[in-house]
């Protein structure tokens, strides 16, 4: 098995500590690996969505970052047929996005949503 170097914030560090005692991981690694093969067939699952489909992006943001969810979310205007905006507690976000399009340009704005540093949370479901 390779060994890999990561940085992690504080807060991070904590809530993998909190799912390895919840879920009873053995190690800090194990919790790791296992998000890991979460984010692997996740995006398996986006790379087999072809033709046109109907989907819900789900995304979780901090108040101050909504500069770059509006400057993505015009980037998909031709995709997007219904946004929800919530506000959730201690300056939080919920965006729910309903999508109809091009299978490719639905994975493009969930992919752009869950590189981006500043938002929390992306989930893309689809049927």
């Amino acid at each position: 098995m390779v060994v890999v170097s990561i940085s992690l914030t504080n807060k991070l560090l904590d809530e993998i500590d909190k799912i390895q005692n919840q879920l009873g991981f053995s190690g800090r690694s194990d919790v790791l690996r296992a998000g890991a093969r979460l984010l692997i067939a996740e995006n398996k699952e986006r790379e087999n969505l072809l033709n046109k489909i109907t989907s819900i992006l789900l995304i979780i943001h901090n108040q101050k970052t909504e500069n770059i969810v509006s400057d993505i979310k015009h980037k998909f205007e031709d995709i997007t047929k219904t946004q929800i905006h919530s506000h959730l507690e201690q300056n939080k976000c919920l965006e729910i996005f309903v999508l109809n399009g091009d299978a490719r340009r639905i994975r493009e704005m969930a992919r752009l949503f869950q590189i981006s540093k500043k938002i929390e949370y992306t989930k893309l479901i689809t049927p």
